[in-house]
């Protein structure tokens, strides 16, 4: 189950962060294998004094379209299957709203699978 935070700039389309957000979902179900429904998400936009970052850092030249994308999942993915997840991501916000590859930003945050509850303040998953 991941929950996905996506951050941006505001932007003057009003379905673009859930557009970044369909993206995502679609790429977590074809590089990570992301069941249907898994589908949970915070996107916020923010005025420019509260989204700050550094332009340059490590040599990526990167703009005010800056997409910052969270991602907690359960571990076990292999580095491999990480790699592919960056990659589908970026080039679907690429190809399809045509955020410049630079401008995208992902962490990934693994916990185990019992550091969740899905509700009824059960953990699901633990064993």
């Amino acid at each position: 189950m991941p929950l996905v935070r996506v951050e941006i700039r505001k932007n003057p389309d009003p379905t673009f962060a859930k557009r970044i957000g369909e993206q995502i979902y679609a790429a977590m179900r074809s590089a990570i294998g992301v069941p249907e429904h898994d589908n949970f998400q915070i996107l916020a936009e923010h005025d420019e004094q509260h989204f700050i970052f550094d332009t340059q850092y490590l040599g990526i030249q990167r703009t005010d379209n800056l997409v910052v994308i969270q991602i907690t999942m359960n571990e076990g993915r292999t580095l491999e299957q990480k790699k592919l997840l960056y990659k589908t991501i970026a080039e679907s916000l690429n190809s399809e709203l045509a955020v410049r590859l630079e401008d995208v930003f992902i962490n990934l945050v693994e916990v185990k699978k019992e550091n969740w509850s899905f509700g009824n303040g059960i953990a699901q998953y633990a064993s």
